[in-house]
């Protein structure tokens, strides 16, 4: 492990991909040029946070080879803290076309890879239950028997320590089914404190009840599990959070759609950020919106994030040079 984490500190769990990224949009043909990098759902709120000026710390298990050095070395260029079990098995990959100007296809290949064999053993008791926040997503526990008890062995540590846990619902339907997302994921919700959703991933943790269709409603029900926040995630119409019985909205930030893979990421970043700095409920939320904004309108999961002095850019949209 590099040197450890500032208090108080955000640590997440997870697996990372190397990113081959067409630059350009178009089929991908013989002769294109692809674009390398990493990516990962709670490495990209690590870095998010990091760039925030918050303390992050990445568990996961990565290749030994030049992959694995690569991701490595780019969380900890970012100053994400990394505590990672080295693996003879290949990394992760993700291919990435922007077939048009308005979508991006992804592919994944992440069978018998280094992240699909993350374990409990992998998990380091002193830096989570160290943490401020545990972040968690629904991706990791898909991955695989092992993934999914180091998840819980997380949990697990973070409750005994009296440790904050995030958990984004993230659910992928090329990793698992709805009924076994379902089952791995509730108890889970049943233990975070906080629960970032989409529309659609709160109504598959809450199949059944009235108002399924008002954000409000399934805030509700998501909290009736035994969160004290959840925050639904609503694209271009905002964000509602339901926080320790306070329902507070958010507007989306204006901008020029890009490529919006990262934005979820981005979005619990900047909520997350906030927390860490003891900020209130409205701050964590619009930091969380122009977080999310600077994803969609950028290139890439994380590399187009915001330092702290940048956020204001976004409150300035109409301008074209600053």
């Amino acid at each position: 492990m590099t040197d450890g984490p500032t208090p108080p500190y955000l640590v997440t769990v997870g697996e990372v991909l190397a990113v081959l990224a067409a630059p350009e949009p178009g089929p991908l043909t013989r002769g294109t040029t692809l674009r390398l990098g990493i990516a990962g759902a709670e490495a990209n709120v690590a870095i998010g946070v990091s760039r925030l000026g918050g303390s992050a710390a990445w568990i996961g298990r990565v290749s030994d080879d030049e992959l694995g050095e690569l991701t490595l070395r780019e969380l900890r260029a970012e100053g994400v803290t990394t505590d990672a079990a080295r693996d003879p098995a290949p990394t992760s990959l993700l291919l990435k076309q922007q077939r048009t100007s308005t979508h991006v296809r992804t592919r994944y290949y992440r069978t018998r890879t280094a992240g699909s064999r993350l374990c409990p053993q992998d998990i380091p008791e002193d830096l989570v239950a160290g943490a401020a926040v545990l972040h968690l997503t629904g991706i990791t526990p898909a991955l695989g028997e092992g993934p999914a008890q180091a998840v819980r062995r997380a949990v697990d540590i973070a409750s005994a320590a009296g440790v904050r846990i995030s958990l984004d619902v993230n659910y992928r339907s090329l990793l698992w089914d709805e009924d076994t997302a379902r089952t791995t994921l509730l108890p889970l919700v049943r233990k975070a404190d906080l629960v970032f959703a989409g529309a659609y991933e709160a109504r598959l943790m809450v199949p059944e009840g009235p108002g399924r269709d008002d954000p409000g409603r399934l805030a509700k029900s998501i909290c009736a599990l035994g969160p004290g926040g959840a925050v639904i995630k609503l694209g271009d119409a905002g964000a509602l959070a339901l926080l320790d019985g306070t329902e507070y909205r958010q507007p989306a930030v204006p901008v020029r759609v890009h490529d919006t893979v990262g934005a979820g990421d981005a979005f619990a970043a900047g909520y997350l950020a906030e927390l860490l700095a003891g900020e209130p409920p409205e701050r964590r939320l619009r930091t969380a919106a122009l977080l999310g904004a600077f994803a969609a309108g950028t290139t890439g999961d994380w590399e187009g994030l915001p330092r702290r002095a940048e956020l204001a850019l976004r409150d300035h949209h109409d301008d074209n040079v600053r």
